[in-house]
C-alpha cells in the first residue's frame, strides 16, 4: 500500500480521538490508586494504536486481508475498560463500532456493531446513566453508519487507481507494440535492400568493378536513410506516405530486376490513409524482394464509394508457405487498417502470383471501429 495512502486514513480517524478527552478527564478527576490510573493509560493507549493500525488497512476489497489481531485488541481492551472503569469509558464502544465498521467482512459488521451498542448501553444502565448517556450507543450505530459510506469510498477510490494504472500498463505495452511495428516495417524493408545490393555487387565485383562500386554506394546510401528513419521512429515523427513509398520502391525493385507499374502522380489523400497505404506498399515491396521471385509488380490506386483502394500484385511464385498469412509484417498493417475502419486483402493471383490490397474509407479518423 502507498504509505500516503496510509496516512491519508490515519488521519480520517484521527478527529474522532478527540472522544478520548472524556476517560481522561474521568481518570484523573476520580480518586483512584496510582496502579489503575497506570494500567488504565497503558490499556488506552494501546486500544488507540490497535485502532489506528485498524484504519490504516481499511480496504473495501473482499480479496484483502482484514486485520483481525488489530480488531480483538480493540474489541478486547474497548470493552473491558469500558466494564472496568465505568461510564465515562463506554464511549470507546463508538471506536469499537467505527473500527468494525472499517474493516471488518461484511457478514460481521452489524452483529458486531450491534453488540458495541449493547456493551455500550449495559454499562451506562448499570450504573444508572443510560438516561443521560443514551446517545452513546445511538453515536455507535450512527458511526458505524458513517465509516460504512467512507469504506466504500475508499474501496471505489482504490479500484479507480487500479484501473488507472492498468490502463497505463495496457498503453505501455500498446506503444511497445507499435514501436515493434514500426521497425520491422522500417528496418525490415531497409535491410532487404541492402542484402539484395551488397549481394549484387559481389557478383559484379571482378565482371563490373564500376558497378559494384556503384551498388556499395548505394548500400551505403540504404544504410545511412535506414539510422535516419530509426532515429525519426524513435522520435514518433516518421511519417511515410504513399508517394514516398513508391519512390523508394521503384529503384529497390530495379536494383532486383523487377519492373514496377504504378501510379504516377499520386492523387493528394488524407493524412492517415496516405501515411497507412505507404506502409502497405513499404511491406508489400519487402516481402517482393524477400520472397517471390517476381519478375514484375503492378501497384493500383483508386477511390470508390468512399473509399480507398490500394492493390500490389506481382506475378512471382504465390505466397510463401513458410512465411505464412500471420507474418509480423501482414499482421501489423492489418492492426494499422482496423485503426482507420480499413481492411486488409490477400490472395492470389490467376497466373500464381500474389496480390496484397488494403481498403480505406476517404474520411478515415484514428480510431474507428
Amino acid at each position: 500500500m502507498d504509505p500516503r495512502t496510509r496516512w491519508h486514513r490515519i488521519g480520517w480517524a484521527a478527529p474522532w480521538l478527540l472522544f478520548q478527552v472524556f476517560p481522561l478527564a474521568d481518570l484523573f478527576s476520580t480518586p483512584r490508586p496510582v496502579a489503575v490510573r497506570v494500567v488504565a493509560v497503558v490499556g488506552l493507549l494501546a486500544f488507540t494504536a490497535a485502532y489506528l493500525v485498524v484504519f490504516s488497512r481499511m480496504s473495501g476489497r473482499r480479496d484483502r486481508p482484514w486485520p483481525w489481531r488489530e480488531l480483538l485488541v480493540v474489541a478486547v481492551l474497548g470493552v473491558s475498560l469500558a466494564v472496568w472503569l465505568g461510564p465515562s469509558w463506554s464511549g470507546l464502544m463508538i471506536y469499537v463500532s467505527a473500527a468494525s465498521a472499517a474493516a471488518l467482512p461484511e457478514r460481521f459488521v452489524w452483529p458486531a456493531i450491534g453488540g458495541a451498542a449493547a456493551v455500550c448501553a449495559s454499562v451506562n444502565a448499570a450504573h444508572d446513566m443510560l438516561g443521560e448517556l443514551f446517545i452513546l450507543p445511538v453515536i455507535c450505530v450512527l458511526t458505524a453508519f458513517a465509516l460504512r459510506g467512507t469504506r466504500y469510498l475508499v474501496s471505489v477510490n482504490a479500484e479507480l487507481i487500479e484501473a488507472r494504472e492498468e490502463l497505463a500498463r495496457s498503453a505501455v505495452a500498446e506503444e511497445r507494440l507499435r514501436f515493434a511495428r514500426d521497425l520491422h516495417d522500417l528496418l525490415g524493408h531497409s535491410l532487404s535492400l541492402i542484402a539484395l545490393k551488397s549481394e549484387l555487387a559481389g557478383r559484379l565485383a571482378d565482371r563490373d568493378p564500376a558497378r559494384a562500386r556503384a551498388e556499395m554506394a548505394d548500400v551505403e546510401s540504404t544504410a545511412r536513410r535506414a539510422l535516419a528513419e530509426v532515429r525519426e521512429a524513435v522520435s514518433g515523427y516518421r511519417q511515410v506516405g504513399l508517394s514516398l513509398a513508391l519512390a523508394e520502391a521503384r529503384p529497390a525493385l530495379s536494383a532486383a530486376g523487377i519492373a514496377l507499374t504504378a501510379p504516377s502522380p499520386v492523387p493528394p489523400l488524407p493524412g492517415p490513409v496516405d501515411t497507412v497505404l505507404g506502409w502497405v506498399v513499404r511491406e508489400a515491396t519487402t516481402n517482393v524482394l524477400r520472397h517471390s521471385g517476381a519478375r514484375a509488380v503492378i501497384v493500383e490506386l483508386g477511390i470508390t464509394g468512399g473509399d480507398v483502394a490500394l492493390t500490389v500484385t506481382d506475378d512471382g511464385r504465390g505466397p510463401d508457405e513458410a512465411v505464412g498469412r500471420s507474418g509480423a509484417g501482414l499482421a501489423g498493417l492489418e492492426e494499422r487498417l482496423a485503426e482507420l475502419g480499413g481492411r486488409l486483402e490477400t490472395g492470389t493471383t490467376p497466373g500464381g502470383g500474389f496480390r496484397l490490397g488494403a481498403r480505406v474509407p476517404v474520411a478515415a479518423r484514428v480510431g474507428a471501429p
